[in-house]
């Protein structure tokens, strides 16, 4: 709403959830034709991190199919664990991790596209050790317009990305 995208020349894309077949394929056409930058914006939780594995190498479900539906490049842009004491996200907004979120985690841990990328492996780590969790929407605890007046400039300014 407001209009982000003029001050950072973008392309927003939400898949509202698990990423379906069309939004994925766009991603990946979009990436190979303009050969732009992919960043991700997901909950900090595991499954923010499953809904970035899905972009990055496909759906288990589909692997056969997982060629041209993936951005094996896209980077983890946030929310991440880290980013809750880093933006003093208030206790309130941030969330316990259930046992099956833990486990999720856990065995996230044991992937290798988490493996291969040893920042992911330290965010898994802190977020199992907290054993907390944020949704975006946590950061507007500090107002509406804190994501992207705050949040995203000073992420995207210091390349805060893994």
């Amino acid at each position: 709403e407001d209009r982000f995208y003029n001050r950072f020349p973008c392309i927003l894309l939400t898949a509202k959830g698990q990423p379906d077949v069309a939004s994925r394929l766009f991603l990946s056409k979009m990436k190979r034709d303009l050969k732009i930058p992919v960043l991700a914006l997901v909950d900090s939780d595991p499954y923010g991190l499953k809904i970035i594995s899905v972009y990055m190498q496909g759906s288990k479900n589909m692997a056969y199919d997982s060629a041209s539906l993936s951005t094996p490049d896209i980077k983890w842009l946030g929310v991440r664990p880290s980013d809750l004491e880093k933006f003093k996200i208030p206790e309130q907004c941030r969330l316990d991790m259930t046992e099956k979120d833990i486990e999720v985690g856990k065995q996230l841990l044991q992937e290798d596209f988490v493996k291969q990328n040893p920042k992911w492996v330290d965010e898994l780590n802190i977020m199992l050790k907290t054993k907390q969790k944020a949704e975006i929407q946590a950061l507007s605890s500090y107002g509406f317009q804190y994501l992207s007046e705050v949040y995203l400039p000073l992420k995207l300014q210091e390349g805060d990305w893994i």
